[in-house]
């Protein structure tokens, strides 16, 4: 991967803090998180041209509800309407604790909805972190805290149940189990977060939550699934709207390598639990295909890629390209590239 350049991420955050979750045609707002990508992969200049362009698309900040105190967070979780009152939630929460420490708390408890806004939520979050690791202006901890608001005002579980028999397993075995809506079973309910309440009758799916294998090593467990998200994304992305949908079993999970070296162990395999949860939400949902066995093929050299990925525009192109270069960095695989190779023909950038 190229040096970063984290030069412009500040006015890029302070051009962008006037904005909601959501753009005007209701997808979620991709924006703080594309500067930072394009700031890791070393392309400052990228970034505001990017963002004027996108501009446009943003919707302004609804401002906080008359009773802006959340209060008993549980009952607040899920409201979209709520993000503003999430904001001013989590800015006071960090300003009584270090980040670290509330990020480890609110990773615990927002963890079980992983897949909540097709992982948008813990996506933000982990771009943000990152970014704080590198350095922690005021505008990056207020961005940490809209992260988390995003998670929090997105809120939704998937179903859980805690399976009668079987010793989990390993990634490749347990997705070899993981159970798939039949086609014909399918309902198309226009978007990710809205296709996923097919899960809520399909009570198959219930019991993924305990098929994963969590112990052991947390850094080669994360590599191997990232790995096999990227290889079924490979495997199942066969239209502009499955390319995004397999797009975020990766970035979601390379989100969240982000953050595990800055919680505790047990934070750290509670997501990691979830998160496994919820890809196979994903492919319950969208997928045909099981992972490849033959190893896929594509250019590795990453300069050729990222620069791809910035003449595309497209935001999912961009966060794609940087997640699967940064694991490839860190364990290699040929599945990245040739994921990142076959998306940037796939998704028509702006």
């Amino acid at each position: 991967m190229p040096i970063s350049n984290y030069a412009p991420l500040d006015e890029a955050l302070e051009r962008l803090s006037g904005y909601d979750i959501e753009l005007k045609n209701g997808n979620s707002n991709h924006a703080p998180m594309v500067a930072e990508a394009l700031c890791a992969m070393g392309r400052p200049e990228a970034v505001m041209p990017w963002i004027a362009r996108y501009r446009d698309r943003l919707l302004p900040l609804r401002p906080p509800g008359a009773r802006s105190h959340i209060g008993s967070w549980g009952s607040t979780l899920g409201k979209r309407d709520r993000f503003a009152d999430w904001a001013e939630f989590f800015a006071q929460e960090l300003q009584r604790a270090p980040w670290r420490e509330v990020l480890d708390r609110w990773v615990a408890r927002l963890a079980p909805g992983f897949s909540s806004a097709a992982t948008h939520g813990v996506i933000r979050v982990g771009h943000a972190v990152r970014s704080l690791s590198v350095a922690e202006p005021a505008c990056r901890i207020r961005e940490l805290g809209d992260a988390f608001a995003s998670w929090a005002a997105t809120y939704r579980e998937l179903p859980s149940r805690d399976s009668a028999g079987g010793q989990p397993m390993a990634p490749r075995q347990a997705i070899e189990q993981a159970p798939v809506i039949a086609p014909q079973r399918r309902r198309n309910l226009g978007n990710i977060t809205a296709s996923l309440a097919m899960l809520d009758e399909f009570p198959e799916f219930a019991p993924v939550i305990g098929t994963l294998d969590v112990h052991g090593d947390i850094e080669p467990l994360l590599a191997e699934l990232t790995d096999l998200f990227a290889r079924l994304y490979l495997t199942n992305a066969r239209d502009t709207l499955t390319t995004i949908v397999f797009i975020h079993g990766v970035t979601s999970l390379a989100a969240l390598g982000s953050i595990m070296p800055h919680v505790g162990e047990t934070t750290a395999r509670l997501a990691l639990r979830y998160a496994w949860q919820s890809g196979c939400a994903l492919y319950a949902c969208f997928g045909s295909a099981a992972i490849a066995r033959e190893s896929p093929s594509g250019p590795d050299d990453a300069t050729t890629l990222i620069d791809r990925a910035v003449a595309n525009g497209d935001e999912h192109v961009i966060k794609f390209t940087e997640a699967c270069l940064r694991r490839h960095s860190l364990a290699p695989s040929p599945a990245y590239c040739a994921a990142v190779d076959h998306v940037v023909g796939a998704l028509r950038g702006c």
